[in-house]
């Protein structure tokens, strides 16, 4: 969600009550809506909404079965679901809840309940994906270090290497040079200078004091 407005899809069979809740919470949200439960599907799959209102009284596909077929997808499954119905029974709750809807609310609805409703279940759903994004960034950040500590390994152990011209045996038996050593084995990036010794042995009529 981050600074943009929350997205709200409202899914009902009966424009009025489309437009009842649409009034009471266009002001803070963006509105989108659905007739059907199908029309659902397809809308939450598209638009990714941070929160449905869904009635549960509905022709072809009632809103039990559409929270479960949301809830199955795993990348719609942490959408809040909030029930909307005329269906006032204890059973009726129980089976929305157990349908993994989030809440459920009672036509005709308190507007002022209902906002706060969605107001409290959008910020929860803020603050799980803040921390779902800050478990996914440790979790490349521990794969990304399990690389570097892969790549140091190679390092690791009796290196050997030439004791005159110094170059280094590879893996295959094949002699590298030290840098190219290090290039094939790290992701050390090298530079080329010059230390004192070297500089007096190739370039001896020049004085590295005057230079």
């Amino acid at each position: 969600m981050n600074n943009m407005r929350a997205k709200v899809l409202i899914v009902d069979d009966e424009p009025l009550n489309i437009r009842l809740l649409e009034g009471a919470l266009k002001r803070d949200y963006e509105i989108c809506f659905s007739l059907n439960g199908f029309e659902a599907i397809r809308d939450i799959k598209d638009q990714s909404p941070d929160l449905v209102l869904l009635d549960i009284m509905m022709p072809d596909m009632n809103g039990f079965d559409v929270c479960r077929v949301i809830r199955s997808d795993e990348a719609f499954s942490a959408i809040p679901i909030i029930f909307i119905t005329a269906m006032d029974t204890f059973e009726g709750e129980v089976e929305g809840l157990e349908a993994g809807g989030i809440d459920y609310l009672s036509k005709p609805v308190n507007l002022d309940l209902l906002k706060l409703r969605v107001h409290n279940h959008l910020e929860l759903k803020r603050r799980n994906d803040l921390i779902r994004e800050q478990r996914d960034l440790l979790d490349s950040q521990k794969k990304e270090l399990e690389s570097a500590l892969a790549r140091i390994k190679c390092l690791e152990g009796i290196i050997p290497i030439c004791m005159y011209c110094k170059n280094i045996r590879n893996d295959d038996k094949s002699w590298l040079k030290l840098e190219e050593y290090i290039r094939e084995h790290t992701d050390a990036r090298l530079s080329h200078g010059i230390c004192p010794e070297c500089f007096a042995k190739f370039h001896p009529t020049v004085d590295l004091k005057d230079s």
